[in-house]
């Protein structure tokens, strides 16, 4: 018999904003995170780069609200971006005080040693504040260790949520639409268990997924954006996908980001023949903005039919190569690539989704009860590009926002609604698994070729034909067959990859992340828009 859980709030996704907001709350509120695997298995804990923070004396809010303004094309929501960067250095201070073992200087400040701080493309200072090179793993560790010992935090793994639960979708008409749970297969049980909550906060991730090539996890399918849309939400700028400019060019290496610190630091990016190239399209070279560097990179390979350019750290001295970046230096000689000596062969890769679930600076979605945070919301501080480092940033000024949100609203009465259970009555088990692996293969690299760093009219209809036909065979297994992982993963892209197509033709323009060969110009004869979907 498939289980019902209660608790105040669900969070779905254990990122650094999923555990960010159930820290803030779980003194007060029983919280239920809801995660696809074990734990530590989302795109935070992969990140390497860092934090942006206003951090040093000589640097100012001011500088780092231009600079964000600036790489986001015009897009940016100015009271979002200043809320955001404000907010920064006491949620960097409160890391700190959960012990996350930020990189030092030898300099004492007030007896304490002071944070190093390094630069990253686009910031006009050095801001970043990091933990050598694998920031992400060393706050995603210090925020789970700290969840997993509070008593009020219930872990679900290996669950993936199906679809949220609303009032409206229960047959309640006649009261405002709220959320009041969701539906979540338990994947080692295989079957669907009913959370009820008083707040549900997606914090899912990205939909890197979507393309052939990408930085992110297995996970980062858009789960989130998917299911606000199914629920009712709007989402925003869902054409703006950034790429990285440098991942490893590996038969064998899978995903492996090298880090926009690198070339902070001073590497040098390289044509095949050795000769730099970033002069040509951008007068700040290798610091120039990751949009403007991932097209150059696709524009040279294209020009050279080359399959992969190269990164150069070696000028610095090697005892500074192995301090800063030990986990690309470890990773790089696994697979005979030694970085001190070496240039870093390396290609663009899908990395981060700049658009999302519309929200406010609470989080708050267009439903009640229903909050989203991180790479799964828009909240207008990327715009339509992110500056480097603002993504774990994002996290924690809006969970530490939905988190005051949501304690400001626990001590209202509130009365738990039945929900239905899951029907699985007139389903059976798929004899035809292969049909997923197929779909799942098409769709990544139709969404690579024609809605990748470079787009044109009919590439975009060529996509939107295919991905229609694809909701049609996953809609027809959807409803026949008992739902598995990789078919709610699969829905989910399917779904998220429309959005990203149908906001990429509304956009007449090239502006930021997207990029049209019909229209290589931004259109500056009105003020720069949103692309904004509303659920019909």
């Amino acid at each position: 018999m498939p289980r019902s859980y209660q608790h105040d709030v669900l969070i779905i996704g254990g990122g650094a904003a999923g555990l960010s907001l159930a820290l803030h709350i779980a003194d007060i509120c029983k919280v239920a995170i809801i995660t696809k695997g074990p734990g530590k298995d989302g795109s935070t804990y992969y990140a390497q780069g860092g934090i942006s923070a206003v951090l040093s004396d000589s640097d100012s809010f001011e500088s780092h609200i231009a600079d964000t303004l600036k790489v986001g094309g015009g897009l940016s929501r100015p009271e979002t971006v200043k809320f955001t960067v404000e907010h920064g250095p006491e949620n960097i201070r409160w890391l700190q005080e959960l012990g996350v073992p930020f990189s030092s200087n030898d300099i004492y400040n007030q007896g304490k040693r002071e944070l190093h701080l390094t630069r990253e493309g686009g910031h006009a200072h050095r801001r970043i504040v990091h933990a050598a090179d694998a920031t992400g793993k060393a706050m995603s560790n210090t925020l789970d260790n700290h969840a997993r010992q509070h008593e009020n935090i219930t872990f679900f793994e290996h669950h993936i949520a199906v679809d949220l639960v609303t009032t409206q979708k229960q047959g309640h008409k006649n009261s405002p639409n709220r959320c009041i749970g969701a539906y979540v297969l338990n994947k080692k049980s295989k079957h669907v268990e009913t959370f009820q909550a008083r707040f549900v906060a997606l914090a899912t991730g990205g939909a890197s997924k979507v393309y052939l090539y990408t930085s992110n996890p297995d996970g980062s399918t858009g789960d989130g954006i998917a299911m606000a849309w199914r629920a009712g939400c709007s989402v925003s700028n869902m054409e703006f996908n950034q790429f990285h400019p440098t991942c490893l060019y590996h038969p064998e290496a899978k995903s492996f980001l090298i880090s926009e610190a690198v070339r902070g630091e001073g590497g040098k990016l390289l044509l095949p023949n050795g000769k730099r190239f970033m002069h040509n399209f951008d007068k700040r070279g290798e610091l120039a903005p990751r949009d403007i560097v991932a097209r150059a990179i696709d524009h040279e390979m294209k020009r050279l039919g080359a399959s992969c350019l190269y990164l150069d750290i070696s000028h610095r001295s090697p005892a500074f190569i192995i301090s800063h970046f030990p986990t690309i230096h470890q990773r790089c000689l696994k697979f005979g690539i030694d970085i001190t000596k070496d240039p870093i062969p390396v290609v663009p890769a899908a990395h981060y989704t700049c658009g999302g679930t519309n929200t406010d600076l609470n989080g708050a979605t267009d439903i009640n009860n229903l909050y989203a945070i991180g790479e799964t919301a828009y909240t207008g501080l990327h715009g339509a590009n992110r500056l480097a480092s603002n993504s774990l940033l994002e996290c924690l000024v809006f969970a530490q926002s939905a988190a005051k949100d949501i304690l400001a609203q626990c001590n209202k009465p509130y009365q738990y609604r039945e929900i239905l259970q899951w029907d699985e009555s007139r389903v059976t088990d798929s004899d035809e698994e292969v049909v997923i692996s197929h779909n799942w293969d098409e769709l990544r690299r139709f969404m690579w070729d024609y809605v990748g760093i470079v787009r044109t009219k009919k590439r975009l209809e060529r996509a939107m034909r295919r991905v229609k036909l694809l909701q049609q065979e996953i809609h027809e297994y959807y409803s026949n067959f008992r739902i598995t992982s990789d078919l709610i993963e699969l829905r989910n892209l399917t779904l998220v990859a429309e959005l990203i197509i149908r906001s990429a033709m509304l956009r007449k323009e090239s502006r930021g992340l997207h990029f049209s060969l019909d229209y290589p110009e931004a259109d500056e004869t009105s003020s720069a828009k949103d692309t904004v979907l509303k659920p019909q």
